[in-house]
């Protein structure tokens, strides 16, 4: 995120905050998951690839790519869909939507339920996920205290915006008492950033 915690242009089009060191120690990071997870947001504003580029990592092995789209919104020309991981779309129980050759799998009734998702992907083999975004899903994720660790880079910029969204969004905390609380474990620079690095307390 920029200085200001923002995580695009308000106009929520992407743009670049990591540097050559944050985007080397990001692929490092993915290479050592089993599992990449992004929300359908993600997809429709970005279509990333979600795989591990060998510039930053040597024999990298692409995890398996998990996207939570409840209303199956994914278009078929993502790029997740093409043959270079598997993937898994993850939709909620009232859509019928199907994505070429990537699996499908249902879990509540209008939203994904997470907590459901995480124990199929455990009896998957699948241990260690690495959720990047967007805004919504880390929010969820933290909310639902199904999240261990939390890294975050700042970039040495400035976005701005009322609009620009920020590392969490969602609906956010209504109260004190919904306010997540970190522990602080590591600060790192990595050239012109900050690299945070956060337990999440349970």
């Amino acid at each position: 995120m920029s200085a200001d915690g923002k995580i695009a242009l308000p106009s929520r089009k992407q743009t670049r905050i990591s540097n050559e060191q944050d985007m080397a120690r990001v692929h490092g990071l993915r290479n050592e998951c089993d599992a990449i997870l992004v929300g359908v947001g993600t997809i429709l504003t970005d279509d990333p690839k979600l795989t591990v580029k060998e510039k930053y990592v040597q024999d990298a092995t692409n995890p398996l790519r998990v996207v939570l789209d409840s209303k199956g919104r994914t278009p078929l020309e993502a790029q997740v869909l093409k043959g270079d991981a598997p993937t898994l779309i993850v939709t909620s129980e009232g859509s019928e939507s199907t994505f070429g050759q990537a699996e499908v799998a249902r879990f509540g009734q209008e939203r994904v339920d997470i907590s459901s998702l995480l124990s199929y992907l455990h009896e998957k083999g699948i241990g260690k996920v690495l959720v990047e975004g967007g805004e919504t899903v880390i929010w969820a994720f933290l909310r639902e205290g199904l999240a261990d660790e939390l890294k975050v880079f700042v970039g040495s910029m400035v976005i701005g915006g009322e609009r620009s969204p920020t590392m969490a969004g969602g609906e956010g905390a209504t109260s004190f008492e919904d306010i997540i609380p970190l522990i602080l474990r590591k600060s790192t620079q990595l050239g012109d950033g900050v690299l945070l690095e956060y337990e999440v307390k349970g």
